[in-house]
């Protein structure tokens, strides 16, 4: 007798909207039949929903909005939508819910990696690097000049962290046990680590402003978040101050925060950050010699990114098949 063979079992069907690094992408590619979307630049609104259309899962980027519309281009059966990042403003995480759609981010693994671009972009700000290569590329440098291209101290001074959450907490760890750093923060909890250890006092958001010699900011975008630092807040910064965001953009008002350098309410800004992303090369911001801007790079280490893309593989894979996610943005009460 003729031996039956068992039926050949389909693989899930996944859209990755982006190439990740293969840390990640192997895996996926290897369990799924998947495609991936091949472009430096995102798909665009109506081939994200074309590619998307029955598919079980989708590891989404920033840049891609997965809210109501999403979720019916995709199908019944979309079970698991894994972000390639450690925020989800772009998930409607309610409507995932309700659909019983798991939702998972990557956080943690780009900790240090945004710490140090925190930091990377307060020294740059503070001691005036940009500036000066850009002084150097532009044949300007003549001689040493005593009164030039001065910056403000570090040592011994105060920095200001809005959100002590994980990066929020190593980028005090930076300021005060490499510099010497007072350190005080605003949160709506308090950190005990950091009062321990670090001996961080929470103060409330003004005093934060006006005394702290550098303000870093690490909170979450939300609805209280937004715009938070607008022409008040940095009216009330010394005219030394250095404003660092590597959080989100909209958390700082770039009209205000333009204004705020061109009159010299604060010293410098340093922004991986912005609102919108790219922002427009004929924003203000963009040509002021003491604003450095990085192209949200914060996460740009290969330790980081090869954790971020495994972290959205483990994510993606056991969503799919119904396993507890590995970092869950709305974990289910019951299934």
């Amino acid at each position: 007798m003729a031996e039956t063979k068992a039926p050949k079992m389909s693989k899930p069907r996944v859209f990755v909207t982006r190439r990740i690094p293969a840390a990640g992408l192997d895996r996926i590619e290897a369990q799924c039949e998947a495609e991936v979307w091949p472009e430096p630049l995102p798909p665009p609104r109506d081939v994200l929903l074309e590619k998307i259309a029955g598919c079980d899962g989708v590891v989404t980027l920033l840049t891609d909005r997965a809210d109501a519309e999403f979720m019916n281009a995709a199908g019944p059966q979309l079970r698991v939508i894994s972000n390639f990042a450690v925020g989800y403003n772009n998930i409607d995480i309610a409507e995932a819910t309700r659909r019983t759609i798991w939702v998972g981010n990557t956080p943690d693994v780009l900790t240090d990696a945004t710490a140090d671009m925190a930091f990377a972009l307060l020294i740059a700000a503070a001691r005036r690097i940009t500036e000066g290569q850009d002084y150097v590329r532009g044949n300007a440098w003549k001689t040493w000049e005593p009164l030039g291209h001065i910056g403000v101290d570090l040592l011994g001074r105060t920095i200001g962290i809005v959100g002590m959450g994980r990066i929020g907490y190593a980028m005090a760890t930076r300021c005060r046990g490499g510099w010497g750093m007072q350190v005080l923060y605003c949160d709506t909890q308090p950190n005990e680590k950091a009062e321990q250890f670090l001996g961080a006092q929470r103060v409330e958001f003004d005093t934060l402003l006006a005394q702290s010699d550098f303000v870093s900011v690490h909170t979450d975008l939300n609805d209280t978040t937004i715009g938070m630092f607008d022409e008040a807040a940095f009216r009330k910064m010394k005219p030394t101050s250095v404003f660092v965001n590597t959080s989100r953009g909209p958390i700082h008002r770039h009209a205000d925060l333009a204004r705020a350098l061109r009159e010299h309410w604060i010293f410098a800004a340093g922004l991986d950050v912005t609102d919108p992303e790219p922002i427009p090369i004929d924003d203000p911001l963009v040509s002021m010699p003491n604003c450095v801007i990085a192209p949200h790079i914060a996460s740009a280490t290969i330790s980081s990114r090869n954790g971020m893309a495994e972290i959205a593989a483990d994510n993606l894979l056991a969503g799919l098949d119904r396993q507890p996610l590995r970092c869950w943005v709305n974990r289910p009460v019951e299934e």
